[in-house]
């Protein structure tokens, strides 16, 4: 599949981007603003005001308007609170601009940062196209992911490439590359740091860590802290867990594996003689036993140790839902116009495709789980009263999770641990923003930050729901209405309409479908 290519002309179109973002710092102010041309779909504006929003901010601050939000290029310029009364004469200062969004009614939030992604091309070896992905992140409102992994990496470097100059429909990509290597696994610390450096060399923006015996750990965090790339650690059952990534000063945790371990007194959780890791069925029904074997005071102390060393945790409560409630997770709604059939067939149980371990799945291991997530989100409650940092992930593309719809639902399930919708929001923006070293310009409704925002169709304080793409149904003065979604994704300045991002996807779902 031919993608695209930085051409020379793509090149010299972005330095005028950024010329123009740059220029024009402070615009005019005028009474009773006209009525500009609306957003071209998939274009940066010169300038784009956005009207009478009600705006939350992504530092958990309350909800507060109506303001204009007017975007400068790629920029933030300025966010003018409105005074009721001076509205209602038509006397109130209004910045001018050359397009505009109707945000009456509407919510402004920062665009949603996923911090545990995939952006994947194909699943179990079946070609599935990228503006799949791309675009049910962007209908999502997610303007910003950090991918985890990716076995395409020519063709992942290319797309964040090209999502950064603007000549493709995506979201902000950051590249979290594999520190595993198919062709020769780093077998000593030396090999370790030279994987780091070259990983560095390729222009990865951080490293994705599985599991790993703890010299080769000590030796990669140490050599990935010297060249400036952050790791994330998913951890499995290994040598190392969450006292390890304390101790040697990892970025976030992935998960949940490492947590609970690291506080079992006998220093491994009791498997039965028969388990084996690498059977995945095995492995997930014994997973679902894992948090109820924690001595909750030994698990106070690993959490104060990962707060002390700065160790955040993205715990992707999503995509194990399916362990606990396998009939949900297969029979999501929107499953029947937006789930393409390359993804559908890799859901299907299948010991060959990672994840697709629902062979004699039953009653007892959903108990378990229900258990196990109990447990969890009362252990996340108390990361944070404690002081830890907690961000959002789907890791969808497997598990029953779609793009997109997987990073709601995670949040729905923020909510479903304890925290309050305002908190969830900011564990999806401001917090993430932080994990990835980017809160100086990413994850605020806020002047001078990088214009990634979503214009929302509905109060996701009073109903996290209303993120969803597909919107909800509702009912207004005694009618059954259909409402909610998000209306508009606004990435690095450029405005896409997520109904049409919608739309394409479902169009390319039905092609899919008709030519199996």
């Amino acid at each position: 599949m031919r993608l695209f290519h930085l051409s020379p002309s793509n090149l010299a179109a972005f330095g005028l981007v950024l010329a123009g973002a740059i220029a024009g710092a402070i615009a005019p102010l005028r009474a009773d603003a006209q009525s500009p041309r609306a957003p071209v779909h998939a274009q940066r504006a010169r300038s784009l005001a956005i009207r009478n929003a009600t705006i939350i901010d992504g530092n958990g601050t309350p909800a507060r308007g109506p303001a204009d939000i007017l975007i400068e290029g790629n920029r933030i310029g300025r966010i003018v609170y409105l005074d009721p009364v001076a509205l209602k004469s038509g006397t109130a200062k209004r910045p001018t601009a050359d397009v505009e969004i109707d945000a009456t009614g509407k919510y402004v939030l920062p665009g949603l940062i996923n911090a545990h992604a995939h952006l994947q091309n194909e699943r179990g070896k079946v070609t599935q196209p990228l503006d799949y992905n791309l675009k049910l992140w962007l209908a999502s409102g997610i303007t910003t992911v950090r991918e985890v992994g990716s076995d395409s990496t020519d063709l992942l470097f290319r797309t964040r490439d090209a999502s950064a100059l603007g000549t493709i429909a995506a979201p902000r990509i950051l590249i979290y590359a594999r520190f595993s290597d198919p062709a020769r696994e780093p077998a000593t610390p030396a090999e370790a740091r030279l994987r780091v450096q070259q990983l560095k060399q390729r222009g990865a923006d951080g490293i994705k860590l599985g599991g790993i015996d703890r010299d080769l750990m000590a030796a990669l965090v140490d050599e990935a802290r010297k060249v400036g790339l952050r790791v994330a650690h998913h951890v499995g059952v290994e040598e190392t867990n969450a006292l390890d990534d304390a101790r040697f000063g990892t970025t976030s945790i992935e998960h949940w594996y490492g947590i609970p371990d690291a506080a079992i007194a006998a220093g491994r959780q009791a498997f039965p003689s028969s388990y084996n890791y690498r059977d995945e069925t095995d492995r997930f029904r014994w997973a679902g036993r894992l948090w109820r074997e924690a001595d909750p005071v030994l698990l106070g102390r690993v959490l104060d140790t990962m707060v002390a060393a700065k160790v955040a945790w993205v715990p992707t409560l999503d995509i194990y839902e399916a362990s606990r409630d396998l009939q949900r997770a297969q029979t999501q709604p929107w499953f029947r116009d937006y789930l393409h059939p390359t993804l559908e067939e890799y859901f299907r149980p299948d010991p060959a495709n990672h994840g697709s371990y629902f062979l004699g799945w039953s009653s007892t291991d959903e108990t378990y789980w229900k258990e196990n997530y109990q447990i969890w989100m009362a252990a996340l409650r108390d990361f944070e009263r404690r002081g830890g940092l907690i961000g959002v992930g789907d890791d969808a593309g497997f598990i029953y999770q779609m793009y997109g719809f997987g990073l709601i639902r995670e949040m729905e399930l923020h909510q479903e641990a304890g925290f309050a919708p305002l908190r969830v929001i900011q564990h999806a923006t401001g917090n993430n923003a932080r994990i990835l070293g980017r809160e100086s310009d990413l994850g605020r409704v806020r002047a001078g930050y990088l214009a990634d925002l979503i214009v929302v169709n509905g109060n996701p304080l009073e109903n996290l729901k209303v993120l969803y793409p597909t919107g909800i149904d509702d009912v207004r003065d005694g009618r059954a209405v259909h409402s909610g979604g998000v209306e508009w994704t606004i990435k690095d300045g450029i405005s896409y309409h997520a109904p049409t991002l919608l739309a394409d996807v479902k169009a390319m779902v039905t092609a899919a479908r008709a030519r199996r």
